[in-house]
């Protein structure tokens, strides 16, 4: 499964009731084939190992947590719990094996039965078939529900290098995004917030950059978000090669020049091991802050000399402040 979205090709999980029926139906199909004794015993394998089967793929069809890129598997946690998750596979993986034992215990005692008592005993098997079954049913509908949650994750590549674009909102984080990538903001669901996660591309020497904007989580406060946001956001520190903040000294963006350089402020402390680069956008209306660039995405001024400084900004040590270096 491919590092780039780990869970984009999950299958759809199976309920407890269509596992059941989907068993039990084709079970009796294959009875019809035959008679007697070898009806009831074609009847145990298909359900038995249909049940086994289709459990196992459940399970096997999920990527190693621990083998996840940091970002990719802090993000799952913060979705979905992935101590939660191991919990839920396991007791499936456990119903595929108890099924599995059923099915080769009773096709045993078949074996030495006559055809009136291997039909009985193919209804008692059907019945702890359903038992075992039954007993995870909850655990593959939590699953369910986090593969839907999982696959609806943002193709972010941790092997390619990652800005994040940050600050208040209505600084022009999306505008400038999509002045200089080619994806033309392209958009991508993100779970963990009731926004939108805005992505786009661009490549410089044969390597592709990514720029992240993430609404809900880096345009406020951190004692304002909760527990699976603030997860979220150091999930993001495991991504971000370089961060790229945006105030706007005028004041239109409707928050006040000192909450946008202490949100800043905030998120030095936050990405600690990568540079932040302040950028005064809307410079043709007010210059009136300290900060390493100022450009206008809207006139185009030094937007290209912003974009060359943060792709720069990726080889710099940030154990000094930007223009320090």
């Amino acid at each position: 499964m491919s590092e780039t979205a780990p869970f984009e090709g999950l299958p759809t999980t199976p309920r407890a009731d269509e596992l059941l029926d989907k068993a039990f139906s084709r079970a009796a199909r294959a009875g019809r084939a035959k008679s007697g004794k070898e009806a009831q015993e074609s009847m145990l394998l298909t359900a038995g190992n249909i049940l086994s089967d289709n459990m196992r793929n459940v399970v096997t069809s999920w990527p190693d947590m621990d083998a996840l890129a940091p970002f990719h598997r802090e993000l799952a946690d913060a979705v979905v719990g992935v101590d939660d998750l191991r919990q839920q596979l396991s007791e499936v993986n456990w119903a595929s094996r108890q099924v599995g034992d059923l099915r080769k215990d009773y096709q045993g005692r078949m074996r030495r039965a006559d055809a009136e008592t291997a039909k009985k005993l193919r209804k008692q098997a059907f019945a702890r078939f359903a038992d075992v079954v039954e007993e995870v049913e909850g655990d593959l509908l939590a699953i369910g529900e986090a593969r839907d949650e999982l696959r609806t994750l943002p193709d972010i590549r941790p092997d390619e290098p990652a800005i994040v674009v940050a600050g208040y909102p209505n600084v022009g984080k999306t505008s400038f995004i999509n002045r200089v990538t080619n994806a033309r903001n392209e958009i991508a669901s993100y779970p963990f917030t009731t926004t939108e996660l805005h992505v786009g591309h661009l490549e410089r020497d044969y390597v592709r950059y990514q720029l992240i904007d993430t609404p809900g989580l880096l345009d406020r406060p951190a004692e304002e978000r909760n527990d699976i946001e603030r997860q979220a956001v150091s999930a993001l520190t495991h991504l971000a090669d370089a961060v790229l903040f945006l105030v706007d000294a005028s004041g239109e963006c409707g928050y006040p020049l000192d909450a946008q350089l202490d949100l800043r402020d905030d998120l030095r402390d936050r990405f600690r091991e990568v540079s932040v680069v302040t950028v005064c956008n809307k410079s043709d209306r007010s210059v009136d802050v300290d900060a390493d660039f100022f450009m206008s995405v809207e006139t185009g001024e030094n937007v290209d000399e912003v974009l060359d400084a943060v792709v720069g900004a990726i080889d710099h040590e940030p154990d000094l402040p930007f223009e320090e270096r």
